[in-house]
């Protein structure tokens, strides 16, 4: 009856992530690329702040105000602050739009590999209450490799590995559908855990987590570097209570995170081992293609090839595979069928 509605209704796709959420519309692009972090007040129950401004908050607050990531390693943990971070920037996208008075969004929302259904359900519904009429949900690798234009319907072997904050995906894909697959919860975050123990052990500095996200940026590596690099460490000095800066260098940083990125790799030698040899050949002579802001650490490259001794590529864009992959998807309803994990959740 309302069909006509249809073609003023926005396409959405989301890469809903434990550190960066990115909104894709459909004949835009990527519109919106916000930390996932949340800013509530405890007293009112009334969200403060979303995104870029929630994150300059972190671990600055009084005690009524709660900045908070509602995911954790991919998955929901926070149901009722996920769904209101997601309304935020659904209401976002049609404000910016001027169709803020038109009818509910269609989504395509990328989701980990190997959640349980529960999980899943958990997605679907946070993305309906925030304002969606209709959400798939994809499996990030998939996601990702149709943003970065692998030939995923093909009888081909693709490995991809996407590095994202709170999860590293890896996947072997194979005519429109995932043959093996593994989720570690060994991210991003896991690197920062690791950078704030190590200045805990070894300078008795008590770091904050934006201060070790920082530091990652600037002076981490996966391999040795032909230059030393160094950066300012500041933080609390735990024997006296007072601020100090420390200079930390790339070698000290590495030592922080080798355990993790070893981690990762054997993770990667798992998958692997359980692959098909058919497609391990192909994989042989087309290498593993790397995307995910992990993917943005110095040598994480070349401390993968040497491990696996196969070719590996990092992505063009990294940072946006997973999104621009669901915004494929909302052209191409066929593939789409082909690759969701779930049938149209409608409201």
């Amino acid at each position: 009856m309302f069909k006509w509605l249809n073609k003023f209704r926005t396409e959405l796709g989301i890469d809903l992530g434990t550190a960066n959420t990115l909104v894709y519309v459909k004949g835009r692009g990527v519109v919106i690329n916000e930390p996932s972090v949340v800013a509530v007040n405890t007293r009112t129950e009334q969200i403060l702040a979303v995104g870029h401004e929630a994150k300059e908050m972190l671990g600055k607050t009084p005690p009524h105000i709660i900045t908070t990531k509602p995911l954790t390693s991919g998955i929901i943990s926070d149901f009722e602050v996920a769904e209101k971070m997601l309304r935020y920037f659904i209401d976002k996208v049609k404000e910016n739009s001027g169709r803020a008075f038109l009818s509910r969004p269609r989504v395509v929302i990328g989701a980990p590999v190997n959640i349980t259904e529960v999980e899943r359900r958990a997605i679907g519904d946070a993305v309906l209450n925030a304002g969606a009429h209709e959400v798939w949900i994809v499996e990030e690798p998939m996601a990702a490799a149709i943003g970065l234009r692998l030939p995923v319907r093909e009888p081909i072997g693709n490995l991809i590995v996407e590095m994202g904050g709170g999860t590293c995906e890896i996947a072997v894909i194979s005519l429109s559908g995932i043959t093996t697959s593994k989720s570690i919860t060994v991210a991003g975050d896991e690197l920062n855990r690791n950078i704030i123990q190590y200045a805990r052990d070894v300078f008795n500095l008590l770091l904050g987590e934006r201060q070790a996200e920082e530091i990652k940026i600037r002076v981490g590596s996966a391999v040795e570097l032909t230059d030393t690099i160094q950066f300012p460490m500041r933080g609390r000095d735990l024997l006296t209570g007072l601020p100090r800066e420390v200079m930390i260098n790339d070698s000290q940083v590495r030592e922080a995170i080798i355990k993790s990125l070893r981690t990762m790799v054997d993770s990667i030698k798992s998958i692997l081992e359980i692959t098909p040899p058919e497609l391990v050949a192909d994989i042989h002579e087309r290498g593993l293609l790397i995307s995910g802001g992990g993917s943005l650490l110095r040598g994480i490259d070349q401390l993968i090839q040497r491990a696996l001794e196969i070719p590996v590529r990092i992505a063009d864009d990294p940072l946006t595979a997973v999104v621009r992959g669901t915004g494929v998807l909302l052209d191409e309803e066929d593939l789409l069928k082909e690759v969701a994990v779930n049938g149209p959740n409608n409201m």
